[in-house]
């Protein structure tokens, strides 16, 4: 259809959709002709107007005199009329820093990048952060208080996640380190579940020297992390940046609805197969949005891959179809590309 617009309807869509993205307001053809700065009168341009409306593109809200684009207007200027924005090295830089895995659990740095997103896009940013099968290096118990002690698991590259477990009340010191001693050398080199199968096919078959009380912080132990591999974790931050936009009762709806969305596993896995569908920043408009079709919101998207090249995860911003493409694309492409190679 982008063939079908000449230089001058391309040129007047184009600010009519920045000036809807910059205001959210419906454009009026006297904005467009002051925008312009040309030698074209707002009949002109009302005429130019009309016949994007016929096409699909624009349309006028209630008896408004101006116009909004549509969410095909929307696609159309995303993939042929968009110019997508560079970031500069300070915030290459800020993104690369906020996402710096030293001395922090993944899950932390995750949350770190889903609340810079929402803060840089003033929309909800989220990250789908991935369960790591990268093999480990250490684990140790160390304890909380009485009844309770935190499980820190460390991989090869340095990368730390942490839970924390019930335990006996009373429970020695020197039994947590029994533990931590026994679990550290069953598991370096190996994955999470390669150490986990090998940890209870010793206590099973009775091969172990340790005592029953140990062996319960070791099952413990384990056991936060069963049967959660594979399956990561969404992390929503600035979900109330949806509600800036919201001015009527369905509006508010459709913004609970959506947040009712993000809770469910099935949100994970469309992601994941959204982001499988394509390389790079994947972007769905309105109806097309994987997660809440008619929800008025956009979303974009890009995974993000291991060093075998394997989709783990995904980070992206949801916000209205209003959204900054230009300034949003960059930023999330450059954060997937960081936290690959934080997760590689």
């Amino acid at each position: 259809m982008i063939s079908e617009l000449n230089q001058r309807s391309r040129e007047i869509f184009r600010h009519i959709v920045d000036a809807y993205v910059a205001t959210g307001e419906p454009v009026g053809s006297r904005t467009i002709s002051r925008r312009l700065g040309m030698a074209l009168s707002p009949a002109t341009i009302r005429n130019v107007m009309a016949d994007l409306e016929e096409l699909g593109l624009l349309y006028a809200p209630h008896t408004s005199a101006g116009r909004i684009p549509t969410e095909l207007g929307l696609r159309l200027f995303v993939n042929g009329i968009l110019e997508v924005g560079a970031l500069t090295e300070d915030e290459r830089e800020s993104i690369e820093a906020k996402c710096s895995s030293s001395g922090r659990a993944l899950s932390d740095v995750m949350r770190e990048a889903s609340a810079m997103l929402s803060g840089l896009s003033r929309c909800a940013g989220l990250v789908l952060a991935p369960k790591t099968d990268r093999a480990l290096k250490h684990i140790e118990f160390v304890s909380l208080g009485p009844g309770r002690a935190l499980v820190v698991l460390v991989n090869e590259d340095g990368l730390v996640e942490n839970r924390v477990v019930e335990v006996p009340v009373g429970l020695p010191g020197s039994t947590l380190q029994m533990a931590s001693n026994y679990l550290t050398s069953r598991l370096v080199g190996r994955t999470l579940d390669e150490a986990r199968k090998e940890v209870l096919r010793e206590i099973g078959e009775q091969r172990t020297e340790l005592d029953e009380v140990s062996k319960r912080v070791v099952a413990a132990g384990l056991a936060t992390w069963a049967g959660s591999a594979g399956d990561g974790q969404l992390i929503v931050r600035g979900q109330a940046k949806l509600l800036e936009d919201v001015t009527a009762l369905s509006d508010l709806e459709r913004v609970r609805s959506l947040f009712e969305a993000l809770e469910t596993k099935e949100a994970m896995l469309r992601l994941l197969e959204a982001t499988g569908q394509g390389d790079g920043v994947q972007i769905f408009i309105g109806a097309e949005n994987v997660l809440f079709n008619h929800s008025g919101c956009s979303l974009i998207i890009s995974p993000f891959q291991n060093s075998r090249e394997q989709v783990i995860g995904a980070i992206g911003v949801l916000g209205p179809t209003r959204i900054n493409y230009a300034r949003i694309i960059p930023l999330v492409d450059y954060t997937a590309k960081v936290i690959s190679r934080l997760v590689g």
